[in-house]
């Protein structure tokens, strides 16, 4: 039976540090942590799917990232499978299972890993990634054990998705800060030129304008030019 408490705990931490900046990585890898501590495993791992095959992201302990890879090198296991067809795939004695997946059972038999689950990670309905779980000798596996597996998995989905709606808020704020940063570039030419030429900041602006297309330069570096570096147009 999984530890209730200390997987209610994570839940709370993670859903609030959902509110703030952070490393994918390294969240995904506290995750698995906790995930192997609140159900007593020997390690988890992450796979996570690039052109249709699963790729190797992270595996607790650091020693079973060598048998992870070798599942993503043959493209077979109880990670892949629970990809390939969405749904968890959990073994309790990886030795009755050597003829589906040779390479990956000899390798966890020489870690002395018997047992494995594979929780999908799905999204709006699709399946972009794979959890593994790698069990104390034979895993039985109980239902509530995988279902708070698969709670897991959505909450590594959540950060995965909302780490993307935050690059994409940071790239607008970049662009928005560009073109503030523009304008008030431009205004200070216009200004400038306009004071040189004693005309209207609208016929100055023209003035700024035509300069840069006949440079095949942008109107922001002729202003910069004329800002900072005296440039007379």
């Amino acid at each position: 039976m999984y530890d209730h408490s200390l997987f209610l705990r994570t839940l709370a931490e993670f859903s609030a540090r959902l509110l703030s900046p952070y490393d994918v990585d390294t969240v995904l890898r506290e995750l698995m942590e906790r995930l192997s501590d609140a159900l007593a495993l020997d390690g988890s791992g992450v796979a996570l799917a690039q052109n249709g095959r699963l790729e190797f992201t992270t595996a607790v302990p650091e020693r079973l990232a060598d048998l992870e890879k070798a599942q993503i090198e043959h493209q077979a296991g109880p990670c892949v499978e629970s990809y390939q067809t969405g749904r968890i795939v959990a073994i309790t004695d990886l030795r009755t299972h050597r003829d589906r997946w040779p390479e990956y059972c000899e390798l966890a038999e020489h870690m002395g890993l018997t047992s494995v689950a594979g929780i999908p990670m799905r999204l709006a309905g699709n399946t972009f990634g794979a959890l593994n779980l790698y069990g104390a000798g034979e895993q039985s596996w109980p239902k509530d054990d995988l279902e708070a597996a698969v709670v897991m998995a959505d909450m590594a989905a959540n950060y995965l998705v909302n780490a993307s709606k935050l690059r994409q808020q940071e790239q607008l704020n970049e662009q928005l800060q560009h073109a503030l940063d523009s304008k008030a570039i431009i205004e200070q030419a216009k200004g400038i030129v306009a004071n040189e030429h004693d005309t209207t900041v609208d016929l100055a602006f023209d003035r700024i304008r035509t300069h840069a297309r006949n440079h095949n330069v942008t109107v922001r570096s002729v202003a910069e030019a004329i800002v900072r570096l005296g440039l007379q147009i």
